[in-house]
């Protein structure tokens, strides 16, 4: 009987442990669920999502490309013409003078948050559970790393930071300067004294645009998580109606809507980046951290 009652407990365990379908028409959870801590640091089921979505993507590329050769292979082909594809979009916005020192970041995001979007769709994804021994409660064994907050926000931050370098490397302080709080007027057709009154004019517009500027990591990461996990709690509630034949179109939607919002992340990081350091490549001044002239 001990026997019995031993095994029956085991399986209970088990039972309890397993990951397990998530209800129906639940959705996602709007916070992230820590899996484990590595010292300090908590590790999130959206993190670990996120890794291994990462490291699939680093692995599938490099055996996509594998040795560039001069007659490039079909994976090397689609790899080619996306990267074409990028630099061509890109390039005009942030200006050529920047365009091949912005490139590497522009196309690492764009393709790092388009896996990650479409990542949602994949089988299991938002849909397995696993019990929280510590709370009793079932959590999302897998879940999307764009569906956290956390991850949006980590993104615009490292997409803020590598503005901030690239407008002080490439325009240089003066010219940042110059171009937030500077008189945009024309001295020759405006008198003197309204010249000189604009001055206190663009200098209040230029602190309105420094708080636009600080507020730039909270609407990338904002409008990027709304849509992702947003998409998610749609696709539960399709399948929630009906699981075989209504959910596939909204794939396809969400398929858009993933190519949709890694664009418009890496074209407002562009236009960031060109609203200061693309001034016109006739006047560019040399990289060098001397760009005030640019901007006359």
């Amino acid at each position: 009987m001990s026997v019995v009652k031993k095994s029956a407990a085991l399986f209970l365990a088990l039972a309890t442990s397993f990951p397990a379908l998530a209800d129906e028409g639940k959705g996602v959870e709007p916070m992230a669920h820590r899996m484990f801590t590595i010292g300090p640091l908590p590790i999130t089921n959206s993190m670990i999502t996120s890794w291994v979505v990462a490291f699939v993507l680093i692995v599938v590329i490099r055996l996509a490309v594998g040795r560039p050769k001069l007659l490039p292979s079909r994976g090397q082909v689609i790899v080619e013409q996306v990267v074409e594809g990028i630099l061509d979009l890109t390039s005009p916005i942030v200006g050529s003078r920047v365009a091949q020192a912005t490139f590497p970041v522009l196309i690492g995001l764009f393709t790092y948050i388009l896996i990650q979007n479409w990542s949602g769709l994949f089988p299991g994804v938002g849909t397995v559970m696993m019990r929280d021994h510590a709370t009793g409660e079932w959590m999302d064994f897998v879940r999307p790393g764009n569906a956290d907050l956390n991850m949006t926000f980590a993104l615009s931050i490292a997409a803020f930071l590598c503005w901030l370098y690239f407008i002080i490397r490439y325009a240089g302080p003066k010219a940042v300067l110059v171009d937030i709080f500077g008189n945009k007027a024309d001295r020759k057709e405006v008198h003197i004294s309204l010249y000189l009154f604009l001055y206190v004019i663009f200098f209040g517009v230029g602190l309105i645009e420094i708080v636009s500027i600080l507020f730039r990591p909270i609407s990338l990461s904002f409008r990027l998580f709304g849509n992702v996990f947003g998409g998610e709690n749609l696709m539960h509630s399709m399948s929630a109606i009906s699981q075989w034949i209504l959910p596939i179109p909204f794939y396809f939607l969400e398929m858009l809507i993933g190519v949709v919002q890694a664009l418009v992340f890496t074209l407002l990081v562009s236009v960031y980046i060109g609203l200061i350091c693309n001034h016109g490549d006739d006047h560019a001044a040399s990289p060098g951290g001397h760009g005030a002239e640019a901007h006359h």
